[in-house]
């Protein structure tokens, strides 16, 4: 592997990227490790203990019925239920056979389900017995979906929890029509013997729906070598070893979470602590039992822990590092710095840049240089330019413009949409539709997408920007900035707010107006304000702007 040229790369972090265990898929991965570290845990559910033995053996045996009900390489079965064991074996077993993993979030409903299904052509589906209803509902409208297996979270509990266990999902053990029991097929199935051979580069081994913020989404189509390359580039750049302990809380079902929670610790061969949601005492309950060193979290989640009376007490002592994802909040100097406090000294960072059709994880903020604000620099072997959308040409460092970049993550395309892949994929260059801009060492500022961009008086204004600023404001929890038409300034700003619950009720909106007047640039602020009481978001919890502009109002400010 080549190494490549840039203006800063920390002195800690290995400047040729290696491969553990080879070029070989993940799923094989798990295999090794069975052999080589048979009794010893990879994954803890609620204190179910997992073996890398066991674990590789029930793949096998889920592979091997996948084959006996006649699916072969290149089918694509789907994913629908919470982050449990039975996910992490169903993944494996999935592309075991040489079949595509098609992750579905467990909040999709009928209709998503009937567009995602129908679109990607999937075959087969294992998902939660909690929400195997709303797969009954539509199966005369997808009738190419033959092989259904169902599966409660339960099954994987043992007799007496570790952690609390959410409630919802402790639901009596069920049956459904012309479906298959996840355990029973486990316990009745023998282990595959033969398996296909797979084309690390070229075979695809997992279908990503992008979020359809814009439009209907579309399947990314990444191939075994994309999952790998990703996995090890992000243990490399965040210095993981074997001996990490991992707690994985964030959904498998989301690009970043599957790296996390499920490439990572088999990657990696560490042992992982599985929760089918974050709980804020539950999870500091399994960093305190389980010594957990490692955790992958979204920003909010940390927010929620530091609100727990008598936070500061607990013990956070085995915790080394946290890599977070500015979601819902920003991660902020702020944020790390109370965070460190309370855990007495553990590092929180922006944990990367990403997209689905990369497999996430294009950048890795190097701990002995954070920059908050920064999404970091670019992993080993993946380059980022900063272009100008309008001429193509290369911009100079700290100059905004779009984000592109090249390296062995980027997708093959998107399935069934040549003209979109076409569009996005142009001389090897993925161009991402992203704003952004490269400081002198590299880093990586997300500024926004650049169909949010807002045009007042002839300013470029970024949303995300203006979020950011008026996080800063004691009153307000979450903000959503978008353009209105303006018949003077040609767009203005307008912001949705969601207030802090003991500021509801005792904060006008032009309060707010009137101190964003003072904390930031006259083009920039919000000419409008308005409070709602939650934000609408995707499934995947992308903000939906655009249904905040269909009912936008007129900025005359």
């Amino acid at each position: 592997m080549q190494k490549t040229e840039r203006p800063y790369w920390p002195s800690t972090v290995p400047e040729k990227l290696t491969y553990r265990l080879g070029e070989i898929p993940l799923h094989e991965y798990v295999k090794r490790n069975a052999q080589d570290l048979s009794n010893q845990p990879a994954f803890q559910f609620y204190g179910n203990a997992i073996s890398w033995k066991s674990l590789d053996d029930q793949v096998d045996r889920l592979a091997q019925f996948f084959i006996e009900k006649s699916f072969k390489k290149g089918d694509r079965i789907a994913l629908y239920m919470q982050n449990c064991p039975q996910y992490i074996i169903g993944h494996y077993a999935i592309q075991r056979i040489g079949g595509i993993v098609v992750p579905l979030n467990p909040m999709y409903r009928e209709a998503e389900l009937i567009y995602l299904i129908e679109e990607a052509s999937i075959k087969g589906i294992i998902a939660g017995q909690e929400i195997y209803s709303r797969i009954e509902k539509i199966a005369e409208e997808v009738p190419g979906l033959h092989c259904k297996i169902t599966t409660n979270y339960t099954d994987y509990l043992p007799p007496k929890p570790t952690l609390p266990f959410p409630q919802e999902y402790h639901t009596p053990k069920d049956s459904f029509h012309d479906t298959y029991d996840f355990i029973s097929v486990i316990q009745n199935t023998e282990p595959l013997k033969e398996y296909p051979d797979i084309n690390l580069w070229e075979d695809t081994a997992l279908l990503v729906f992008t979020s359809g913020t814009t439009g209907r989404p579309k399947g990314a189509m990444l191939t075994h070598g994309n999952a790998l390359y990703k996995t090890a580039a992000a243990v490399a750049g965040n210095e993981m070893n074997q001996q990490e302990v991992l707690l994985s809380v964030a959904p498998l079902s989301h690009i970043a979470g599957m790296l996390m929670g499920v490439n990572i610790p088999v990657y990696n061969a560490s042992e992982t602590i599985l929760m089918t949601r974050f709980d804020p005492q539950a999870t500091v309950l399994a960093i305190e039992k389980y010594k957990v060193t490692t955790w992958y979290s979204i920003a909010i989640m940390n927010g929620a822990i530091l609100q727990i009376p008598g936070i500061e007490n607990r013990d956070f002592s085995s915790l080394t590092k946290n890599m977070s994802t500015s979601f819902g909040i920003q991660v902020t100097e702020e944020l790390a710095h109370k965070w460190s406090l309370v855990t007495k000294g553990c590092p929180m960072f922006e944990a990367s840049y990403g997209l689905s059709e990369t497999h996430t994880g294009d950048t890795f903020m190097p701990q002995e240089n954070i920059k908050f604000g920064s999404c970091g620099i670019a992993v080993n072997e993946t380059e980022i330019k900063i272009i100008d959308p309008a001429t193509g040409d290369e911009v100079p460092a700290l100059k905004e413009g779009e984000v592109i970049l090249k390296g062995p993550g980027v997708f093959k395309g998107y399935l069934n949409r040549p003209e979109a892949t076409e569009e996005a994929l142009r001389d090897g260059w993925l161009h991402t539709g992203d704003f952004g801009k490269l400081d002198e060492e590299g880093y990586l500022y997300y500024l926004g997408r650049i169909k949010e961009l807002i045009k007042c008086s002839g300013y470029s204004v970024f949303p995300d920007d203006v979020e950011a600023l008026l996080s800063n404001h004691p009153a307000v929890s979450q903000s959503v900035a978008i353009g209105v038409p303006d018949s003077k300034r040609g767009e203005s700003v307008k912001a949705f707010i969601v207030l802090k619950t003991d500021c509801k009720g005792k904060i006008e909106p032009q309060e707010i107006i009137d101190w964003a007047k003072h904390n930031m640039a006259a083009y920039k602020y919000p000419r409008e304000v308005e409070f709602i009481e939650e934000l609408p978001t995707t499934s995947s919890g992308k903000i939906l702007r655009r249904l905040l502009k269909e009912g936008g109002g007129q900025g005359d400010a």
